[in-house]
């Protein structure tokens, strides 16, 4: 399989990138506050490196983690070592990787103590009985492994859609503290969640709406699975307590409206933080419950899409939940294209950063954001990096609570764990 260059690779990934977003707003709703955090600089200590793209960064123990670069490599460190002790390529089950397609979550099963279950999100080519039409295939699969790789031919297929577009995949998978496994799934792709693939939804002043569509397809929701357990007719459970078993709608569905769910994770009490990738004017993090509608394609962020009045309510008189944090694609303060979602800071090594929740956007060079929550909602602010690739693609924690950062940029992908400036060992 052709695996394209760096340089290609950086390209493409500019390019969709560009699609995805489309044009800007010129308004601003986030005050950037200081407080607490002024004066506060961070940077990366160099972790591993040598990727194309590290989209994801997974940490059972400490000294020990999994990388998943985009075009096909999961990649096992153990100890201080800084090359792998273990690669597992799956790059020949992958559609042509690159843009917002590939390898792009991994997790971990919590039973794993040095061998077990890892499930792994990729994009895979159409099979038979699928839309000659579209692009793509959504895949969630699990593997065993041991010694850092994962047994190539323990594959199970847990899921399976048909993506209309290259775009909006989204890819992260987790498990939250219920012990339930958590995947996010975009769209479909294109604009406004319309064309081919997108269905009709009860919102007429937009045509297409998988985001609000909960009975035709999978498609722009935050999913929850038992992978414990399989019914009848498929080859995982569903969780009884999911907002839509026994009601109208796919059972494996947990919440809905969202356009790229591009990271995902739990805070130290329990909260689901997710951050939905905007289209034309704001990126968003969304504070995500059980049967929560957070408004694609009504809304983006707080505001209408292709409408200068739209709803507050979904057609059950059920709200469309609003962002915890948003933020415009330009304008004066903060501003960003394509949000990557970040982590409930909680380690001891950088106090200032305790309780808030850090993530970045794909442009901000040189910040990564922070949210604050107060007695009047959230503040954001910008915090200076240094020392890290100029391109942030994902998250990791650490078991004492630290940060991982995954970028790349011209020399590569290499994952950094961040620290207080004054306190990075080079």
């Amino acid at each position: 399989m052709h695996t394209p260059t760096r340089r290609a690779f950086l390209a493409a990934t500019s390019a969709s990138v560009a699609a995805l977003s489309g044009c800007s707003a010129s308004d601003s709703t986030v005050t950037p506050t200081e407080g607490a955090l002024r004066g506060l600089e961070l940077s990366g200590e160099r972790v591993a490196s040598g990727f194309d793209a590290p989209v994801d960064v997974v940490v059972p123990r400490s000294g020990e983690f999994f990388v998943a670069d985009q075009f096909g490599e999961i990649r096992y460190f153990d100890g201080a070592k800084t090359a792998p002790a273990a690669i597992t390529d799956l790059t020949d089950r992958l559609a042509d990787p690159g843009g917002e397609m590939g390898l792009l979550g991994i997790a971990l099963h919590p039973e794993y103590d040095g061998s077990g279950r890892m499930y792994v999100r990729y994009s895979a080519p159409l099979r038979a009985g699928m839309p000659s039409n579209y692009s793509h295939r959504f895949v969630l699969s699990e593997f065993r492994v041991s010694g850092g790789r994962l047994d190539r031919d323990s594959e199970r297929m847990l899921l399976e859609i048909p993506e209309p577009q290259i775009n909006h995949n989204a890819g992260a998978v987790g498990f939250g503290p219920d012990g339930y496994l958590y995947v996010g799934v975009g769209d479909g792709g294109a604009a406004n969640d319309q064309g081919r693939g997108h269905v009709d939804d009860w919102y007429d002043a937009v045509e297409g709406g998988n985001g609000q569509d909960v009975t035709e397809n999978l498609l722009g929701s935050l999913l929850r699975i038992d992978v414990d357990s399989r019914d009848a007719d498929r080859p995982y459970g569903v969780p009884e307590d999911n907002p839509l078993v026994g009601q109208p709608g796919l059972d494996e569905q947990y919440a809905w409206g969202f356009r790229n769910p591009w990271r995902f994770s739990f805070g130290p009490d329990g909260r689901l933080f997710v951050a939905d990738v905007g289209q034309s004017s704001y990126e968003e993090i969304n504070v995500v419950e059980r049967g929560g509608n957070y408004g694609w394609n009504v809304r983006e962020g707080r505001s209408c899409v292709q409408a200068e009045e739209c709803p507050t309510t979904g057609p059950e008189g059920d709200p469309l939940v609003d962002p915890v944090i948003q933020y415009p694609h330009e304008g004066d303060g903060i501003t960003g294209i394509s949000v990557i979602g970040g982590y409930v800071y909680d380690g001891p090594a950088i106090p200032s950063l305790q309780g808030r929740y850090v993530f970045a956007d794909y442009v901000a060079e040189g910040e990564l954001f922070v949210g604050t929550e107060g007695d009047d909602g959230w503040s954001l602010d910008a915090v200076p990096v240094s020392g890290i690739q100029s391109r942030v693609l994902s998250f990791g924690r650490t078991p004492a609570g630290e940060l991982l950062v995954c970028s790349t940029g011209d020399s590569g992908g290499a994952v950094h764990r961040i620290r207080a400036a004054e306190a990075t060992a080079e």
